[in-house]
């Protein structure tokens, strides 16, 4: 507890009345702000946004603001109290996904992978996220199934064989460096396709298709690239 003391002037030295209660009255004025500061409730915080990091394991690693914007629609702002993903097609079992569902049941994983672009350009960066083939084998899908085509909530498809995505251990990432994907780098979900060409590391992912069309042609594929994708191949190779 904090005591005021009245100060002992001499007689002839009080101030005036008037003056000496409004400065009582302004000391206790503060004086009563700093209690209620100090009792009052702490606060409850918020998300703030994450850190990424730029060293893992001794690699240095790029910064998710190294990517270049190159989408077919702009970046795109997904309202995930509404979003669902959705992992149908040759299944059956289809089911859909909140994005909370995805990232607090599903097994987690990480790997550091080079993305490259046909633009020229590349990133390499920590991944994190969960295993397409684990979303995949839970919906069971059928034996005629031998694509998994990307559907994005701009429009944009792009797909990868099945025995890639399962022997490649592909990952359907929600982190980057440590950090939540941006909107404008495809959150909620991007494929990390390794080993592909970057038109084939669909953003935005909404949907998981399993088909039974091994050559089924994506936005990028439809316009002359490579359908197999492969990074070690010429990106229009047939």
């Amino acid at each position: 507890m904090c005591i005021t003391r009245r100060a002992d002037y001499p007689n002839d030295t009080y101030p005036p009345v008037r003056p000496r209660v409004a400065a009582t009255a302004a000391v206790s004025a503060l004086l009563a702000l700093a209690l209620l500061a100090a009792c009052a409730p702490a606060s409850t915080g918020g998300v703030l946004p994450g850190v990424e990091i730029r060293d893992y394991n001794g690699q240095r690693l790029d910064s998710l603001n190294d990517f270049r914007e190159n989408s077919i629609k702009g970046p795109q702002h997904v309202d995930i109290s509404t979003y669902v993903l959705a992992v149908d097609g040759l299944v059956s079992t289809p089911a859909t996904y909140t994005y909370d569902r995805v990232i607090s049941q599903e097994a987690t994983y990480t790997k550091v992978t080079q993305l490259d672009c046909v633009e020229g350009w590349s990133v390499k960066l920590l991944w994190e996220g969960v295993l397409l083939s684990d979303l995949i084998d839970r919906a069971k899908p059928s034996q005629v199934a031998t694509a998994v085509v990307f559907h994005a909530v701009d429009g944009y498809t792009t797909s990868l064989p099945l025995q890639t995505v399962r022997e490649s251990k592909i990952l359907l990432a929600y982190k980057i460096n440590e950090t939540r994907i941006p909107d404008e780098r495809g959150f909620p979900f991007m494929v990390v396709a390794e080993d592909h060409w970057g038109y084939k590391w669909a953003k935005w992912v909404s949907e998981i298709e399993l088909s039974g069309d091994p050559d089924y042609l994506g936005y990028w594929e439809q316009r002359g690239y490579s359908q197999t994708g492969l990074r070690s191949q010429d990106m229009f190779a047939r």
